[in-house]
């Protein structure tokens, strides 16, 4: 048995088809993947990801201390937005992808993946010893994600007068605090939306309110083909700690100005780049049949060195296989895929396949 949310009894009684994320006890779906992922594409849908771990980081010194800890730059947000970033090991490796909240001043909220969380806190407090900061694990709250073009709209419906008016000017990657509710415009599906960080005891009354709305709930299963389709990474398949941002669909995560500020994994990273990375994470897309399966290998004409598909799955939106995949550096047009000792061809294009829930297929010059 993992752990549990504190919506773990409404999912089962919701009929989730409960399975192991991360050593969490999560609904895979609740009875169609397919329903909930064409549900936030094209209404409202809501994830219970309370299993992602909050962290505050406070003090003084607690921008400095994420200026170092980050390859991203938390010196270019203000209170009230957020950033996406990596965060290194010295050999430019991604230890974890998270998000930081720009609470207040000297007030950071980040939300880590849960597989890493705990090795997460171990290297922040590892390497704060320079630095005058409080981490603070915050394991009593949850989190629902409310996705889709309607999400906005049901989440206002459920909540106070100052929440509503809030989330009428909250831009995207903007968050704010209104009581015991942390609102941030951002998620995982390429939808618009917010996730709501609250009190774990809070959750199940917010869940059922938005429930009674006729927001569906969603599952692991749709959650991962929405984020697929908007070509979004997952942490463990599209990126890990043995590949670079640069090898991994996030060069744009990186901030190299100013050139006297030092990260975490900086020196690996400049290298790598003066030098040119040998396999670049890309997009895939199969119009004949079949699907795109992780680990499948690629072949890419005019190489010697094979790629790998790091994520794949059939998708809803489109009607056929994508993938993201990480290949030789060179790779564009078609590639061959190796399905069961078959090769299929497939089209190089740029990761992202979807965005508001219309397509976006770009080919790779």
């Amino acid at each position: 048995m993992g752990y549990k949310t504190a919506l773990f009894d409404q999912h089962q009684a919701l009929g989730g088809k409960m399975v192991d994320f991360g050593g969490w006890d999560m609904p895979l779906h609740y009875g169609s993947q397919i329903r909930e992922h064409e549900a936030v594409r094209a209404d409202c849908g809501m994830f219970d990801v309370s299993h992602m771990r909050v962290v505050d980081v406070s003090g003084a010194q607690a921008e400095a201390f994420l200026r170092y800890l980050l390859a991203n730059d938390v010196a270019k947000v203000r209170p009230g937005k957020a950033i996406y970033s990596a965060m290194l090991n010295a050999d430019g490796g991604i230890i974890d992808d998270l998000i930081v909240y720009f609470m207040a001043d000297n007030l950071y909220r980040l939300v880590l993946n849960c597989a890493t969380g705990e090795a997460d806190i171990l290297w922040m407090r590892s390497h704060c010893g320079a630095f005058e900061v409080t981490i603070t694990p915050r394991p009593e709250l949850g989190i629902i994600a409310v996705q889709g073009p309607n999400a906005i709209a049901k989440l206002k419906s459920v909540a106070c007068s100052e929440a509503s008016a809030v989330l009428d000017a909250l831009p995207p990657f903007g968050c704010a605090q209104v009581g015991s509710w942390t609102l941030a415009r951002t998620g995982y599906t390429g939808e618009d939306g917010a996730e709501i960080i609250l009190p774990a005891e809070k959750l199940a009354d917010l869940w059922q309110r938005l429930l009674d709305e006729g927001v569906t709930p969603a599952g692991l299963g749709a959650r991962d083909t929405l984020r697929l389709e908007a070509g979004l990474n997952l942490y463990g398949n599209d990126m890990d700690a043995h590949h670079s941002p640069l090898e991994s669909n996030l060069a744009w995560t990186i901030a190299w100005e100013p050139a006297e500020r030092d990260f975490i994994g900086r020196a690996a990273l400049t290298k790598q780049r003066a030098e040119g990375v040998r396999q670049r994470l890309v997009g895939l897309v199969m119009t004949g049949r079949g699907v795109l399966r992780a680990h499948q290998t690629v072949r890419v004409p005019g190489c010697e060195e094979h790629g790998e598909i790091t994520s794949g799955t059939f998708s809803p939106t489109l009607g056929y296989a994508i993938a993201l995949a990480r290949v030789p550096a060179a790779a564009k047009g078609e590639v061959y895929v190796d399905m069961r000792g078959k090769e299929v061809p497939a089209r190089v294009v740029k990761p992202g396949f979807v965005k508001n829930g219309k397509p976006q297929i770009q080919d790779i010059s």
